[in-house]
This record gives C-alpha cells, sequence and structure tokens, in this order.
C-alpha cells in the first residue's frame, strides 16, 4: 500500500462512503472526549485512509530510498550497510575527566566522538577569566588552549575517529586548536573527520551564546565552511542545528522550519563569497531534536530531506547528488526529562531514540537518565549507550529501509509539515531573511508562544507527563548516582593554564595575535591565522579579546 492507491477491490467512492460511517460510528462511541494531539498541540484524526493522501505521487513525493527526493533516506542500504554513528554527548571538568569519560566510552562501544564545552569556553572566555568564575568545567569541558585540546584527546586517533564539537560563537578558534594538534602529530587536516556546530543563527534565536554580531558572526562561518572545503574535505564546517530551538520550546513544524531556513542562508552568504555549491554543500550537516510524539518526529525527518533535497536542486543549482544529501545528527529530547522518576527518562530516550532510527538518522545521542539533576554519571551513559545498541541489535528495525513509508498516517503528517514549513519560509522572506527576522524578534516570539501553550496544556492537565502531572509519588526519594564537579578540577584547570603562560614564547603570541588583528580588519580567511596562533599558544579568550576589537559585540534587543 505504499503509493497510497491500493483499494483491496473496493473503489474510492466506497471507501469515502464507508469512512464516513465508520467515523459517525466512532462519535457516537467517543465518551472521553479527550484531546488528541501532537507533541506540538497538532489534532490528529482518529483514521487516515487513502484520501489523507489525495494525489499522492510515489516517484515524486516518496521514490527509492539513496534517490531523489529522499524522502525515505539518504543512501540506499542505510543501516543494512552501515549503522548510525553512536555519539554520546561527554564533556565535564578538565581535559583529564574528560578524556577518561571519552576512553570508557570508546571501550563500550561508541563510535564517535562528542564534545560538549563549558560556559566560559562557549562564550569566548579563558578559564581564569573573572566572568569564569563559578562556571568552570560544569556544564561541559573547559578548553581554553591547544595544550587543553591535546589532553583531552590523549590517546585517541584523530584520523581513525569521528569527533563533534559543540561549540558556535568561537567554533573557529575551536577548530584550529583541533587542527593545529593534528598538525603538531603529522596527520595531514585531508584525514580528520567530524563536525563543528559552528551554527550561529540559532543562537541568536534560541540558545543566546553569541559573542560577536551577525554580520562578523556569518563571515567567521564562512571561512571555516570555505577552509574546510579547500583544505578539510571530510570535516562537516557546520551543523544546522534545531536541537536548541525545540530546547527553547518550539513546535516541530517550527524547528524543521528555522532549521532550514538559517541552512539556507548559510547557503546563500557562501554562494555570495564566489564558492561554487558543490564544493561546499556535501559537507553541510544538520542536527535535529527527537521529542516525545514518535510519529510526528518521525514525519518531520522525512519532510526535512524532501524539503533539503528539492530547494538545493532547483533554487541553488546543485549538480553534485552528494549535495542533496540532508545528513543529519539527532539527539533525544534534554527537554522532555523529567527530575522526578528520573528512570522514566530511560523509556522517553528509548522510544525517541527508536523515532530518529525509523526516521533516518546517520547519527544518534541518547540522552542519559539523571540529566535533569547533574552531568551523566559513567552508569548512566552507559545505559543510554547500551539503548542504542539493543535498538541497533535486537529490536530489528534496521532489517528494512523506512519501514513506515506508505502508512497514511506519516505520509500525511509528511506532507502536512513540508506544507507548513513552506508557510514559514515564505513569512521569513517577507521579512528580509533570517537575519531581519532575528532582528524583528520573529522566531523569538513563535517560540515563546509555542513553549507558552505547551506549559499551559500542562498545568491544565490537557498533557499527562508521568510522574509530574499524573503518577505521582509522594516523598519520593531519589536514589541514582550523581556526578560532582569539586573544587580541585576548577584549580587544576586555573593552575595549568597559568602554567602555559609563563613558559611559552611571548614574542610568538604577540606577533600571532597582531596577525590575527590583522586578518579579521581585513576579507581574508581567518582561518590560517587562527591554527598559526593555536601553534603558538595563544589562549581561546586571548584570540577572542582580539576579535571582540576589531568586531564588536552583540547585544540583544528587547523584545517582551
Amino acid at each position: 500500500m505504499e503509493n497510497g492507491q491500493e483499494d483491496h477491490g473496493m473503489g474510492s467512492e466506497d471507501i469515502r462512503h464507508n469512512e464516513e460511517r465508520w467515523r459517525e460510528e466512532v462519535r457516537e462511541l467517543d465518551e472521553l472526549k479527550a484531546r488528541f494531539m501532537t507533541t506540538s498541540s497538532e489534532e490528529i484524526d482518529p483514521l487516515y485512509t487513502p484520501d489523507s493522501l489525495g494525489d499522492f505521487e510515489y516517484l515524486d513525493e516518496l521514490g527509492f530510498p539513496g534517490e531523489y527526493p529522499y524522502t525515505r533516506g539518504v543512501y540506499k542500504n542505510m543501516y543494512r550497510g552501515r549503522l548510525w554513528t553512536m555519539r554520546m554527548f561527554a564533556g565535564f571538568g578538565t581535559a583529564e575527566d574528560t578524556n577518561e569519560r571519552f576512553l570508557y566510552l570508546l571501550e563500550h562501544g561508541q563510535t564517535g566522538l562528542s564534545t560538549a564545552f563549558d560556559l566560559p569556553t562557549l562564550y569566548g572566555y579563558d578559564s581564569d577569566a573573572p566572568d569564569s568564575a563559578g562556571e568552570v568545567g560544569r556544564c561541559g569541558v573547559a578548553v581554553s588552549s591547544l595544550e587543553d585540546m591535546e589532553i583531552l584527546f590523549n590517546g585517541i586517533d584523530l584520523d581513525q575517529v569521528s569527533t563533534s564539537m559543540t561549540i558556535n560563537g568561537p567554533a573557529a578558534i575551536l577548530l584550529a586548536f583541533y587542527a593545529a594538534m593534528a598538525e603538531k602529530q603529522d596527520i595531514p587536516l585531508e584525514k580528520l573527520s567530524g563536525t563543528t556546530q559552528n551554527d550561529i543563527l540559532k543562537e541568536y534565536i534560541a540558545q543566546k551564546e553569541f559573542i560577536f554580531p551577525p554580520e562578523p558572526s556569518m563571515r567567521l562561518i564562512t571561512d571555516t565552511v570555505e577552509f574546510c572545503a579547500r583544505r578539510m574535505p571530510r570535516w562537516h564546517p557546520i551543523s544546522i542545528s534545531g536541537y536548541h530551538i525545540r530546547e527553547a520550546g518550539s513546535t516541530a513544524v517550527q524547528e524543521l522550519a528555522f532549521t532550514l531556513a538559517d541552512g539556507f542562508a548559510y547557503v546563500e552568504d557562501a554562494l555570495a563569497r564566489g564558492l561554487d555549491v558543490d564544493d561546499f554543500a556535501p559537507r553541510l550537516s544538520f542536527f535535529f531534536n527527537a521529542h516525545n510524539d514518535f510519529f510526528e518526529e518521525i514525519a518531520k525527518y522525512r519532510a526535512a530531506r524532501r524539503i533539503y533535497a528539492r530547494r538545493m536542486k532547483e533554487k541553488y543549482g546543485a549538480k553534485n547528488e552528494r549535495s542533496l544529501l540532508m545528513r543529519f545528527h539527532t539527539q533525544t529530547a534534554g527537554c522532555s526529562l523529567t527530575a522526578q522518576q528520573p528512570e522514566n527518562n530511560i523509556v522517553r530516550v528509548t522510544i525517541q531514540a527508536l523515532a530518529g532510527v525509523l526516521g533516518g538518522t546517520q547519527s544518534l545521542h541518547t540522552n542519559s537518565m539523571d540529566e535533569t539533576l547533574a552531568l551523566p554519571s559513567d552508569t548512566a551513559a552507559k545505559i543510554a549507550l547500551r539503548t542504542q545498541q539493543v535498538i541497533a541489535h535486537e529490536s530489528g528495525v534496521v532489517n528494512t529501509i523506512d519501514p513506515l513509508a506508505g502508512s497514511y498516517f506519516v505520509e500525511s503528517m509528511t506532507n502536512r509539515m513540508e506544507a507548513e514549513a513552506e508557510v514559514y519560509f515564505d513569512r521569513i522572506e517577507k521579512l528580509g531573511g533570517v537575519i531581519p527576522a532575528i532582528e524583528k524578534g520573529f522566531f523569538q516570539q513563535e517560540i515563546a508562544r509555542a513553549a507558552y501553550r505547551y506549559q499551559t496544556e500542562i498545568d491544565g492537565d490537557d498533557r499527562v507527563i508521568v510522574g509530574v502531572n499524573r503518577y505521582v509519588e509522594e516523598d519520593e526519594k531519589i536514589e541514582i548516582p550523581i556526578l560532582e564537579i569539586t573544587r580541585e578540577m576548577h584549580d587544576r584547570q586555573i593552575a595549568r593554564l597559568q602554567a602555559l603562560r609563563e613558559r611559552r614564547d611571548e614574542t610568538a603570541v604577540s606577533a600571532s595575535l597582531a596577525e590575527v588583528r590583522r586578518v579579521c580588519t581585513g576579507t581574508e580567511n581567518v582561518m590560517p591565522s587562527l591554527i598559526e596562533a593555536a601553534t603558538n599558544h595563544c589562549t581561546l579568550g586571548e584570540i577572542v579579546d582580539v576579535m571582540r576589537e576589531v568586531f564588536g559585540t552583540y547585544r540583544e534587543p528587547a523584545m517582551f
């Protein structure tokens, strides 16, 4: 029934007549009077039939896996050829602490590394800066220098592992640290594989970890895109991220539309630089949330692939097939986890991860059950990894490709999400594009309204959250191990940074920072000067301070 046309011997009029009869009988039986809706508050019909799909064209709208428009997946054999990358997010304390976690996860079957940085690093401050006080190593690993980066990846073969770094405002600098580390180990940059998130637009929209104004920030991103296209062909210079948009409270359609709008803005900026779309588009990647509504999430991923392929081909003129492929990483929804009854989070994460797999993700992170209470403990992280392994090896869902294709419900929801995303694209275009829409507060207000509606539904018991507003346990005692960040970790990081400053060549440092200032003032690609600065042990904060002097800083206008 994959083309939505089979009727088992009945004509469409017969189906329609019997459907009307059935729906009338269901209305008479409906005693619950409950709202049946998705996580995004979209009403769901009790039944979906061929009529739900309208004039459904199999080849144009669905096709085959690995073939345009890629609704069914970007590779012909999907997980029958290779499983998704199991990439657990890790980062806390000092580089030594996180290195231990990396080695632990690799030992237990993880197939890629994903690095979380602490707030000072995310905002471009060194660990010993006054603004870093109290936050060093708290929500990720502290990385202030090339030395920190070297310790972080000690004992790990850089040319054998794929590394993801969740960093945005100072992403070019962290990429420079990574590249300088590889060059110091005589590893060609061409052999490095991984991803820098490097998505500043969603920072202005949702996460708010920006440093510089939009225009110079876009310049830095396009510099990394250009540099990687020429020097690091296996590296994804940007991961356009809907994850944080969803975590801020957006609906699934808003996550889909806003993420793709950001992605197309990056494509247009690179084209304006004079780059050929087929020189950089194959290395663009995306990052989506996997929330609780199983079918809505699967439809979101399928719609995203189709929209992206059509836009890249028809609007931007991509000729290389790889430029049409939306490859994406998925992380289960942190905002869906509860501090109450934290063991329930294992179940939530399993459902979300399964949606990511059935939606065709290329890489997956499963959150740990304790993440609303603290950074993950070893035990919780291992359970989260084992969740992926059970799905991969025991559930049977990898045996066939896109098994939900042809479901009237899934195809109807995929079509609806695509249509609603196109409405958002039109609204954004009428506002002048992504950056003008950010400055007008469009995205922020849309997300705020969605988040308010969701919370109102919980408060009014229209939406059940197990353990929070239903099935609550009085006097609950949480008895799971919690990871603690000690003062000793903080002191160790500060001591190492200060020792680095005492023994480095200050003449080389000053010359490198002067070169960064010169390049930022002009129009040259900034990456070579950043790699030189990293090699000469300039710190993250020192480099960012130079950039602040040249580019200025961004202050978000008041909107509410």
